[in-house]
């Protein structure tokens, strides 16, 4: 049996288009400040120079070498194992990618300056943090998210569509109505995983079409009622929805 922290991480797909853009990002700003950190040993700096000297337009010492190859490193540590682990990361090194430029700012043609900043380093590491946060926090963090997003199935597991982070959900959509009765619990359960299975492209036509049935429901009692309403009918063997005819059932 699965376990529910499994299902929870099976939600985050290494393939979805959002795990992929934590990873494509983390990539990027790894490549950029690795290949600034590498040619900063090449050209043999001391560590704590102050003054530093000019590489690819900033200046850098050992120590920010050092600095940018090990944040480097955690960057392509964290885009290859991917998921919230990516996407964590990317915030809090952008967060400190931020921290760092405005503090180093203040310690330019100090004593303190140990890292060798200039203004050019400041410009870079602003804008450095900023892109590992935005896309970081891509997918992540919304005041809506759509229903396949892998970050809302993982907090909704029960049922991806129930508008709980949307913007513009109706007034009562915030509110989980618990089941009745094992029919309204059964229907539940099956209505969370239709949606799963068609979010990973995997549903089959009998949840398709209840699926596109509940579309134009507002609350979850609503979408519960339309798809007990097929069970309904599916169990009477007319093969029809709440709208009509849909599809025939073999007879045994």
């Amino acid at each position: 049996m699965s376990t529910p922290g499994a299902e929870r991480s099976s939600s985050l797909r290494p393939d979805h288009r959002v795990i992929w853009i934590h990873r494509a990002g983390a990539l990027v700003v790894a490549a950029i400040i690795a290949t600034f950190g590498v040619l900063g040993f090449v050209g043999g700096l001391g560590f704590f120079d102050t003054e530093g000297e000019p590489i690819l337009g900033m200046s850098t010492n050992g120590a920010l070498s050092t600095v940018s190859i090990v944040t480097a490193v955690v960057l392509v540590a964290a885009a290859i194992r991917g998921g919230r682990l990516s996407s964590t990361v990317m915030v809090v090194i952008g967060t400190l990618f931020l921290v760092s430029a405005f503090v180093n700012l203040a310690l330019i043609g100090t004593a303190y300056n140990l890292l060798a900043f200039r203004l050019p380093n400041v410009f870079f590491s602003i804008g450095a943090g900023m892109v590992l946060l935005f896309t970081g926090a891509y997918g992540r963090f919304s005041a809506k998210l759509p229903p396949d997003n892998p970050y809302k199935l993982e907090r909704h597991p029960e049922d991806p569509e129930d508008h709980a982070d949307a913007a513009e959900a109706p007034e009562d959509a915030h509110r989980q109505p618990r089941p009745s009765s094992a029919a309204e619990a059964e229907a539940d359960i099956a209505m969370a995983e239709a949606a799963r299975a068609r979010a990973q492209g995997a549903a089959d036509e009998d949840q398709r079409r209840r699926l596109d049935a509940m579309a134009g429901a507002r609350t979850h009692e609503e979408r519960r009622a339309i798809w007990m309403r097929f069970d309904r009918d599916d169990a009477e063997g007319d093969g029809t929805g709440p709208d009509g005819p849909t599809r025939g059932r073999a007879m045994a």
